[in-house]
C-alpha cells in the first residue's frame, strides 16, 4: 500500500483529483481519503484476479470480462475500457491511475464563459468612490467611510440575491487629524539682526515662506506618529542618502532624517520598506523623517517629477508605537528643494503632522453566499478599503466592484443550474493597506472550517488595466490544477471575446506555494490557514490576478478619471467561469 503520509498536501489533492475524490480537510482526512480509496481498488482487484496475484495475463482479461458482463447493465463503456487499460497496467507491474487517465476519462473540460456587465461594475465603483472622505476622497480603515463602504457592499450582496454577513474585527489602526503641514522658511532682513526678531517667527515680517500641498507634495506615511516643529525652532534637516544601516543615523538625533528612494545598483540593495527606516528613526531618537520619492511613477504623471505616494509599515514589529515621530514622503522636486534650501543653504523647515497611532479601530468584512450541497469552500475575495490620500479608484475599488459583479453574475447562474456542488463566498476586505487586518482576521477566526474545507480562494487587486499603458493581465497561483483550467478557460474566452483577447494579452503562470507573494489578501489563505511554516508545512490553494499601468497607485491621482471598467470583464468573465465550472461540474 502506497505511503500517503510522506507526499506533500498539494500531491495528496492532486491525486484524489485524478481519482474523481474531494479535496477538502487536513492532511490525515486527505490521508485516509487515499487510503480506503485505495483499499476499494484491492478489492476490485481481487474481485477480478480470482486466481491470485500470480493469474496470468489472459486470467485477469477473462476475470476483467466476467465481471464486466455481470456488471455490464451498471456501468458505462468507457469506464470499462478505462478499468481495462488500468489491469492489463497492473499485469505489466504497476496500476496506472494517475492525472493524465482521469482527464482522458473525463474527457475535454467543456468551459462555458459567464457574463460580465462592465457598466454594472463601473456603477458599483462609483458608488463605493462617492462615500470616499469628502477632503481626501479615500476610505481609509477604521473610519465611517470604511465601515460604510462595507454596508454598501453587504446590501448589494443582498440585493442580487445572496444571503449576506458582516464581521466586525478589532485591530491597531491610527487615525488621521487635521492639522498637516510642511514649509521651507528663508529668514527675513529682521530676523538676521543681533538682538532682533527670532528668524522665521511671526515678527521676522520679511520672511519668505514656500508652502508644500498636503497629497500632492507630500503624504503622510501609514502609523506615522505626531509632532509639530516650528521653522523658528530651526530643527536640523539630515541627508541619510538611501537610508541603509551604514548612513550615519545617530547624528540625525533630534533632527529630521531624509531617506532617498532609490533601487540599489551592482548588486546592492536599494531602499528598504518603511517598516526599518521608522525603526531606525525610533532607535536613533529622529522627530521626524522624510522619505523623497526618486523611483516610481516618475515622469508618468507629472513631467521631470515623481509624485509621492502612501505607504504602510508593519505595526506589530514595534514594542513600542512610535507615537511621536512624524513620517511623510515628498516628491523628488520638493525633497530637491528641501536638500538645496534648508540641507545645504539657510532655509529652515517647518514640519507638522498630526496622526493619532496609538488607538485601535474597527475593520469590516461584508460576505455574500451561495450555498453549495457540500462545505467545499470557494472565496473570491477583494479589499475595498483605500489609502487616505486619494479615491482608490483602481487600488482597490476596480477589485471589489469586480467581485460584486462576480456575485451578481453568479446568483443568475445558481438561478438557472439550481444548488452548485460547492458552498461560494463573496468577501471585500478592510484593513488591507494597513498589513491585511480584515482577511488575517477572518482567516484567524473560521480558520478549522478552512482547514476542513477551502478548495480555492480567489484575489482580485488591482485587476484593471490602464488603456494607453496597457501590457496585459497575470493570472498566476499555486494550484496546478486551477492553472490547467485557467489555461483551457482562457482559450475558450479567446474564441468567444477575441477582441478583448487580442486587446488585453494573457500571462498565465503557476507559482510554487514557497514563492507566492505576501503582498496581499491571498496571504493568508495560503499561508496562515493550516499554521506556522515548517518541515510539514501545508499550503492552501489561491488564484491571484494583476492587472498593468497603474502608476497613479497610492496618489492622489488614483481616481475615475482613468477608470477602464471594460478591462474587469476579462478577470471577472475568467475567474467567474472557473468558480462556475467548479462548483457546478
Amino acid at each position: 500500500m502506497t505511503d500517503w503520509s510522506s507526499k506533500t498536501v498539494e500531491q495528496l489533492k492532486i491525486e484524489l483529483r485524478s481519482r474523481g475524490l474531494g479535496v477538502s480537510g487536513n492532511k490525515s482526512i486527505l490521508v485516509e481519503r487515499l487510503a480506503m480509496s485505495e483499499k476499494k481498488s484491492e478489492i476490485l482487484e481481487a474481485e477480478i484476479s480470482s486466481d491470485g496475484k500470480n493469474a496470468s495475463n489472459g486470467a485477469l482479461r477473462r476475470g476483467l470480462a466476467n465481471l464486466y458482463k455481470r456488471k455490464s447493465n451498471q456501468v458505462p463503456a468507457k469506464a470499462i475500457f478505462l478499468a481495462s487499460i488500468m489491469i492489463i497496467g497492473t499485469a505489466g507491474g504497476g496500476i496506472i491511475f494517475g492525472e493524465g487517465i482521469a482527464k482522458w476519462a473525463k474527457g475535454s473540460p467543456e468551459y462555458v464563459i459567464i457574463d460580465f456587465d462592465s457598466n454594472q461594475s463601473r456603477a458599483y465603483a462609483q458608488g463605493l468612490v462617492a462615500l470616499g472622505d469628502p477632503q481626501w476622497g479615500g476610505r481609509l480603515s477604521g473610519t465611517v467611510e470604511e465601515e460604510n463602504a462595507a454596508q454598501s457592499i453587504k446590501t448589494n450582496f443582498s440585493n442580487s440575491g445572496l444571503p449576506s454577513i458582516l464581521d466586525e474585527f478589532e485591530v491597531p489602526l491610527y487615525y488621521m487629524g487635521s492639522q498637516f503641514d510642511l514649509m521651507i522658511c528663508q529668514p527675513g532682513n529682521l530676523g538676521g539682526i543681533l538682538g532682533g526678531p527670532t528668524p522665521c517667527s511671526l515678527a521676522d515680517i520679511d520672511r519668505d515662506e514656500t508652502e508644500f500641498i498636503h497629497t500632492q507634495d507630500y503624504v503622510v506615511q501609514g502609523y506615522s506618529g505626531s509632532l509639530n516643529i516650528p521653522a523658528s525652532s530651526n530643527v536640523e534637516v539630515f541627508d541619510l542618502g538611501m537610508g541603509n544601516e551604514s548612513e550615519d543615523w545617530a547624528s540625525a538625533g533630534n533632527g529630521i532624517g531624509i531617506v532617498w528612494l532609490m533601487d540599489g545598483m551592482d548588486g546592492e540593495p536599494g531602499t528598504e520598506s518603511n517598516t526599518v527606516l521608522m525603526q531606525r528613526a525610533q532607535l536613533n531618537s529622529l522627530r521626524g523623517l522624510i522619505t523623497v520619492n526618486s523611483r516610481q511613477n516618475c515622469d508618468d504623471l507629472v513631467q521631470g517629477d515623481c509624485v509621492p505616494f502612501s505607504k504602510s509599515l508593519d505595526i506589530t514589529q514595534f514594542s513600542e508605537k512610535p507615537y511621536n515621530i512624524g513620517f511623510v514622503m515628498v516628491s523628488r522636486s520638493v525633497g530637491e528643494t528641501i536638500v538645496e534650501q534648508v540641507v545645504n543653504g539657510d532655509g529652515m523647515l517647518q514640519f507638522q503632522v498630526d496622526v493619532d497611532n496609538q488607538q485601535e479601530g474597527y475593520i469590516h468584512v461584508p460576505c455574500g453566499i451561495i450555498e453549495g450541497s457540500s462545505d467545499d469552500l470557494i472565496i473570491i475575495g477583494a479589499h475595498h478599503d483605500t489609502v487616505y490620500n486619494g479615491q482608490g479608484a483602481i487600488d482597490n475599488t476596480a477589485g471589489t466592484a469586480t467581485v460584486m459583479e462576480m456575485a451578481r453574475q453568479m446568483a443568475l447562474v445558481e438561478s438557472e443550474l439550481g444548488e452548485p456542488k460547492m458552498t461560494i463566498y463573496f468577501c471585500t476586505w478592510g484593513g488591507e493597506e494597513e498589513g491585511l487586518w480584515g482577511s488575517k482576521e477572518w482567516v484567524k477566526k473560521y480558520q478549522s472550517e478552512l482547514q476542513e474545507n477551502l478548495r480555492l480562494y480567489i484575489n482580485l487587486d488591482m485587476n484593471h488595466v490602464d488603456l494607453e499603458r496597457n501590457s496585459g493581465l497575470t493570472f498566476q497561483g499555486n494550484s496546478k490544477s486551477d492553472v490547467s483550467h485557467i489555461e483551457g478557460i482562457v482559450a475558450k474566452f479567446s474564441s468567444k471575446h477575441p477582441e478583448l483577447a487580442s486587446k488585453y494579452p494573457i500571462n498565465i503562470r503557476y507559482l510554487d506555494s514557497e514563492e507566492m507573494p505576501y503582498n496581499s489578501d491571498h496571504a493568508p489563505f495560503v499561508y496562515e490557514v493550516y499554521g506556522d511554516e515548517g518541515a510539514d508545512t501545508e499550503y492552501g490553494m489561491a488564484m491571484l490576478c494583476y492587472g498593468s499601468g497603474s502608476s497613479e497607485y497610492h496618489t492622489y491621482l488614483d481616481n475615475m478619471d482613468r477608470f477602464n471598467e471594460e478591462s474587469l470583464s476579462v478577470s471577472g468573465m475568467i475567474y467567474g467561469s472557473l468558480v462556475r465550472h467548479l462548483a457546478w461540474n
